[in-house]
């Protein structure tokens, strides 16, 4: 076998057993630290989705006619701590368990004028969003699985809304889809892959499943280069 193929095999093998982890951990039980994190996630982005509710009402004024399309342009912003939660313990439901702390705290703490029925929101948000992952049962973390997170989170929720506030008859239902569709995808999908990479280069996941993760193929990647380093000096050397 030579140095590259070696190289290949050695990196194939550790995305292989990577996966294969991945698998088995989501299906174990829940640890303390995994829902102490969930809950620490719900907090804070209950916190940032009321502020979100605040530039809602902002963007609905500088939308003028079209102010009640405001929040299907800011629907995924409401949804994207579902699939960074699912990304940090990597455990059903935690999307879920996220979206509706976040609703919590959103109207217990700080007077959502939705009230309780946000509850049923964060349900529906986090179970579309949860979706995507559920596919993939819980082994696939990149950008494809993100991007359909938000797709299938929007998705949810606009059939739950459409069908709360009769969106179905409306003449503007075309540009509500596509506007909740591209919610989903940005603030979303791309928003939650931008959060997840980044908290993983800080280092703060490196006691978490991602940093794991990360750190087994960064050392099969260096065991890979130590192993074809002697093949390169042998085809230099002529032998």
């Amino acid at each position: 076998m030579s140095g590259g193929s070696g190289a290949t095999a050695g990196t194939t093998t550790a995305t292989t057993s990577r996966a294969r982890s991945q698998g088995e951990r989501a299906r174990g039980p829940w640890a303390l630290r995994d829902l102490l994190v969930v809950a620490v996630l719900g907090a804070v982005f209950g916190f940032l989705y009321w502020a979100l509710v605040q530039a809602w009402g902002g963007l609905q004024v500088l939308m003028g006619p079209f102010g009640d399309l405001a929040q299907n342009a800011l629907m995924g912003g409401w949804i994207v701590v579902a699939p960074l939660a699912i990304f940090i313990v990597r455990r059903p439901g935690a999307g879920i368990v996220a979206e509706i702390a976040a609703a919590f705290v959103e109207f217990a703490f700080l007077g959502s004028p939705v009230g309780p029925t946000l509850l049923i929101a964060g349900l529906v948000q986090g179970g579309g969003a949860e979706l995507a992952f559920a596919v993939t049962r819980y082994r696939r973390y990149g950008w494809p699985t993100f991007l359909a997170s938000g797709v299938t989170g929007v998705a949810a929720n606009f059939v739950y809304a459409a069908t709360m506030f009769s969106w179905w008859t409306q003449d503007l239902l075309a540009l509500r889809i596509g506007l909740q569709l591209a919610s989903g995808l940005l603030l979303c999908g791309v928003l939650g892959k931008l959060l997840a990479d980044a908290l993983l280069r800080t280092g703060v996941l490196d006691g978490f499943a991602p940093g794991r993760d990360a750190a087994r193929l960064e050392a099969a990647a260096r065991a890979a280069a130590d192993d074809d380093a002697p093949a390169c000096e042998d085809v230099r050397s002529g032998a």
